[in-house]
């Protein structure tokens, strides 16, 4: 019953046409109905690839006073990489093949309920993006109580309220804070299994339980925060890859190194969620 409402929820937001205003430009238009007559089918690696080599810049929701839906497809941050590839890859699956209906799977994705209300009603922890679109059933996480999902990751939440001058609508808008603030105490308390970084190996467990497209969602220790990066899972021989949009190598990149020798060069990094794109 769930999952129906939850598609009856899709096609109503496909349905609604451009309800909100949406900054974008020619050249994104373009690319977007592009890939979506060109892919052989509702891939995500596939449509992922062909946004390699694309600039990593980070805050490119940022660009509008009040706030409405950006699409950027000519620079991408992690995040904005996976929700750009997720829309597509369901606009393939739904054979809905044209820029509006890209916009209104974005909003869905990007959106609490898919409705836009102002900045808080972005989905700006990963976890809230995560719970949001299971619900609405986009995506489901990937989890077990056996191997190698042998972590578990208790989500404590608080770095934007506590750091409201590195977002640009909090610093304009300080009111807002608090509704940051308990929309953290809510997500605060919440436990995820995850794979611990040691088990980030080429095993026949993590094969079977990690598919090629599924979205890696890196845990950490960073005081504040549930998701330190994301990216998509790439299965080479030598192991699991993360293809991802890279601060470090400052554009979208399949890494050269495995996962875990990715995980074991950072600290804070402690492990990897596993979601899947119901497609």
């Amino acid at each position: 019953m769930k999952r129906l409402i939850s598609a009856l929820l899709l096609l109503l937001a496909l349905a609604s046409g451009m309800s909100a205003k949406t900054t974008y430009t020619r050249e994104d238009s373009l690319t977007v109905v592009r890939l979506l007559s060109e892919a052989p089918g509702a891939d995500p690696l596939w449509l992922a690839r062909q946004l390699l080599g694309r600039p990593y810049v980070a805050h490119t929701l940022e660009v509008n006073d009040h706030e409405q839906l950006v699409v950027n497809t000519r620079q991408l941050d992690c995040t904005t990489l996976v929700e750009t590839v997720a829309a597509l890859a369901i606009c393939v699956k739904e054979k809905k093949r044209d820029f509006c209906s890209f916009c209104q799977v974005l909003r869905v994705l990007r959106y609490r309920d898919g409705r836009i209300d102002g900045y808080p009603s972005r989905l700006h922890y990963f976890t809230d993006w995560i719970d949001d679109n299971t619900r609405m059933g986009l995506v489901r996480e990937v989890s077990s109580e056996g191997k190698p999902f042998t972590a578990v990751q208790t989500v404590s939440v608080s770095f934007m309220s506590r750091h409201p001058e590195a977002y640009k609508a909090l610093k304009a808008k300080p009111e807002l804070v608090k509704v940051i603030a308990r929309q953290e105490q809510q997500l605060t308390g919440r436990r995820y299994r995850y794979i611990p970084k040691a088990s980030v190996k080429d095993t026949k467990a993590l094969r079977e339980a990690v598919k090629d497209g599924d979205i890696l969602s890196i845990t950490t220790t960073k005081q504040g925060l549930d998701i330190a990066h994301l990216g998509f899972a790439v299965w080479r021989q030598d192991g699991l890859h993360l293809l991802n949009a890279s601060q470090l190598h400052k554009k979208v990149v399949e890494e050269p190194m495995t996962l875990g020798q990715y995980l074991a060069k950072h600290p804070s990094f402690t492990g990897i969620r596993v979601v899947r794109l119901n497609l």
